[in-house]
């Protein structure tokens, strides 16, 4: 009896994560200026309420690969209500809205500027 096989246990946290569906931007846009628009929205969403310590957790999560965004999510007991994490509630009931921007690079990305 260990612990090989066993499903990874989820707390009725909500759901597994996926990647956001491919998305596109108004404007094609440049990594530069889509890590500008990340940036400005990380500094100012937790001024919209909600706990910075649960702000901080989505950055985290929203930066890494999906088996350790599942992990900081679950951790940080934030109950995921889209599987693409634009809509999430922390234990209290507080509401946390992630633009795509933040999640996934949009398919008009300029690679090369």
């Amino acid at each position: 009896m260990g612990c090989a096989g066993s499903t990874p246990k989820t707390d009725d946290n909500g759901k597994n994560l996926k990647k956001p569906k491919p998305w596109k931007h108004t404007q094609a846009i440049t990594p530069a200026q889509l890590r500008q628009m990340r940036d400005e929205f990380w500094d100012t969403a937790p001024h919209y309420g909600g706990q910075k310590e649960i702000w901080d957790a989505l950055r985290a999560a929203a930066d890494s690969d999906l088996a350790l965004a599942q992990t900081i999510v679950d951790s940080a007991g934030i109950i995921v209500s889209n599987s693409d994490m634009t809509l999430c509630y922390d234990e209290r009931g507080a509401k946390y809205e992630l633009p795509k921007y933040v999640l996934s690079e949009p398919t008009n990305l300029i690679r090369d500027g």
